[in-house]
């Protein structure tokens, strides 16, 4: 299966390939989010997903997969850092205000940056047409953004510091998008990278989460948080790793607007699932987001 994928890389059957992963992706990643969403908190809830990963992803990386080369390792460590500051970031902008307003802000702001890394470094440089599809969907993230601020109760001091967060946490979207790039492009075996990403950068959060319990207990419920850590272990394995073979076979940088089209589909999963009122607007905006990654798509 390894020499069929990397074969693809560079092919238009690859780029295709990676398209129906960077979307399956997206789908995956409004999943993980909506699993994320309110009950629980933020840093119990991620501890419980890592907890869930470590569990999985050990035995394949153990046993599965050829071992990492030293160079392959080095950059997995590097991606422990990354992904850690990542994850603190996204759990304080939680933290501080509501999932409906950081979310856009956080997956609005990371595509511009992956973007312009991705030309510096991969020299992928992308047309007219496909500026625009990206200023189309990061802007109406944006503006998705400022839509849901406008129907909650804000707290203006929480929500500066959580807008803070969010936007910290996009610029660690496209840092982690260009490393993981670079990690998985590097590695001989790309299921290499990909088991052993999931064990390595899964350990720090169980360990938070655990001082945290003992001192708040488990709000929600133990069984429920458990079980919710488990079944996002398994979205992560679909998220992350399709995005990330999706960035082997193809673009980094349209890899990364087509995951973006997460909004829509936590919009939607909102919706149809959990009953939330969408209005007008939202579906105004849903349309531009979904507008501005068909534009990136053809104007390549």
């Amino acid at each position: 299966m390894y020499d069929w994928l990397i074969g693809l890389a560079g092919t238009a059957e690859g780029a295709r390939l990676a398209t129906v992963l960077a979307l399956m992706s997206a789908v995956a990643h409004a999943a993980f989010g909506a699993l994320q969403k309110g009950r629980h908190d933020p840093w119990l809830m991620r501890g419980s997903i890592d907890a869930s990963l470590v569990v999985i992803s050990a035995p394949v990386a153990l046993f599965l997969v050829p071992w990492p080369t030293t160079t392959t390792f080095l950059i997995l460590l590097g991606a422990v850092v990354v992904h850690f500051a990542y994850k603190t970031t996204v759990a304080l902008a939680y933290e501080r205000a509501a999932y409906t307003v950081v979310y856009p802000v956080i997956r609005g702001t990371g595509p511009v940056v992956t973007v312009l890394a991705a030309s510096l470094l991969f020299q992928e440089h992308f047309t007219a047409l496909q500026w625009v599809g990206v200023a189309c969907l990061s802007g109406a993230m944006l503006l998705l953004a400022l839509r849901n601020m406008a129907a909650e109760q804000v707290d203006l001091r929480g929500l500066k510091i959580g807008l803070i967060w969010a936007a910290a946490g996009g610029l660690m979207v496209a840092i982690y998008t260009v490393y993981d790039a670079y990690g998985i492009r590097q590695s001989p075996d790309p299921f290499t990278f990909l088991a052993w990403f999931f064990v390595l950068t899964a350990l720090d959060f169980p360990i938070l989460a655990a001082v945290r319990y003992r001192r708040t207990g488990a709000p929600g419920g133990l069984g429920s948080l458990l079980r919710r850590g488990f079944v996002g272990a398994l979205i992560a394995w679909v998220s992350f790793g399709g995005v990330m073979l999706a960035t082997r076979l193809g673009s980094v940088g349209e890899a990364a607007v087509l995951r973006e089209t997460s909004t829509v589909f936590a919009a939607l999963i909102g919706w149809f699932i959990l009953g939330e009122t969408v209005g007008p607007r939202r579906l105004i905006l849903m349309g531009l987001i979904a507008l501005g990654a068909v534009m990136v798509q053809i104007g390549g």
